[in-house]
């Protein structure tokens, strides 16, 4: 089938049982697009929020990447696993007592890992060493020798403790193993865990809500899953705008500073008057950049064509520009 220049992001609630790439390559299918990427991947076992970018959108799928993250993890007491989650082997089974999962104790262990701590990356993760990913070499049953990672856990709140299953709420930096942080809490319950389900509900600013599954996606004509295709700044909607005059944006795009009268800023999103005829209160984003001693300095650049293919998307075919 024929390509399209699609640019925008779509929010997909990632299916269990699917890697990140193969939910990409079906959506990418799906929408007949030219260019698309994910935001980081998302472990097959697990559900939940994949933002998606396509065309444009992908100059700031690093953004979505290195963004805080939020998860509902559901936590197995009383066994530990080979793998931290459900599909290793139980390598020990230990008696959950009243007393360990008493709400006070409960908090109190959530609360022991929150705030900037020290993660061993588990031997069955996708991280790389020579080039291989963990996992690999633990199937070889190799151990590899992993030094501790520094990640920051914003918070956890307690939503259901049923029996031996305790359900969180994880809010946390980027780069954090929630099996890591399962096995940490067990241990410091005294019974040991492991995961047994896990959901990512929100990636920076944006979450489930608008989400849609790759099965409503697959059952909609073309036109209802272009209507599922947001504007690329989606994934920016958390930092601050700046709005650029015509002449402004011009030089901005060629990668020009331009003097503003704004605080310095680590990171921004830049905006252009469209050209006529769209409607003189319309703009379009030109890019990202930060702001230092009163400069806008140009971060990521669209280009000219994408920033047409965006308008050209997103007016309606009875009123080209």
């Amino acid at each position: 089938m024929p390509r399209r220049h699609l640019h925008g992001v779509v929010l997909l609630d990632k299916p269990l049982g699917l890697s990140s790439n193969d939910a990409l390559q079906k959506v990418k299918w799906l929408l007949r697009a030219e260019k698309a990427g994910h935001t980081g991947t998302l472990d097959p076992l697990a559900t939940g929020l994949l933002p998606l970018c396509f065309g444009a959108a992908t100059k700031f799928s690093q953004v979505s990447l290195d963004a805080d993250k939020r998860y509902t993890a559901t936590v197995q007491l009383g066994q530990t696993t080979a793998t931290g989650d459900a599909e290793g082997e139980v390598l020990r089974t230990r008696e959950l007592t009243s007393e360990m999962t008493a709400p006070e104790r409960l908090r109190a262990a959530c609360e022991a890992f929150t705030g900037e701590i020290e993660q061993i990356p588990p031997m069955h993760s996708a991280l790389k060493h020579q080039g291989r990913a963990l996992y690999e070499y633990a199937r070889e049953g190799i151990e590899i020798e992993r030094a501790p990672r520094r990640v920051t856990i914003h918070g956890i709140d307690i939503l259901r403790v049923q029996g031996a299953v305790l359900e969180i709420d994880v809010r946390c930096s980027k780069g954090t193993y929630i099996r890591t942080l399962a096995q940490d809490i067990g241990e410091h319950l005294g019974c040991g865990a492991h995961l047994i389900g896990l959901r990512r509900t929100g990636s920076g600013g944006v979450g489930l809500q608008g989400a849609v599954t790759l099965e409503a996606l697959q059952a909609m004509t073309e036109s209802e899953r272009d209507a599922h295709l947001l504007p690329a700044d989606v994934l920016l909607s958390d930092w601050p705008e700046v709005r650029l005059s015509a002449d402004d944006a011009a030089r901005f795009l060629t990668g020009l500073r331009r003097r503003v009268t704004l605080g310095d800023a680590p990171q921004v999103r830049v905006y252009g008057p469209a050209s006529a005829p769209a409607p003189a209160d319309h703009h379009v984003l030109l890019g990202s950049a930060h702001i230092r001693g009163g400069e806008l300095i140009p971060t990521r650049l669209l280009s000219p064509l994408e920033v047409q293919g965006m308008l050209d998307q997103a007016t309606p075919p009875d009123h080209p520009i």
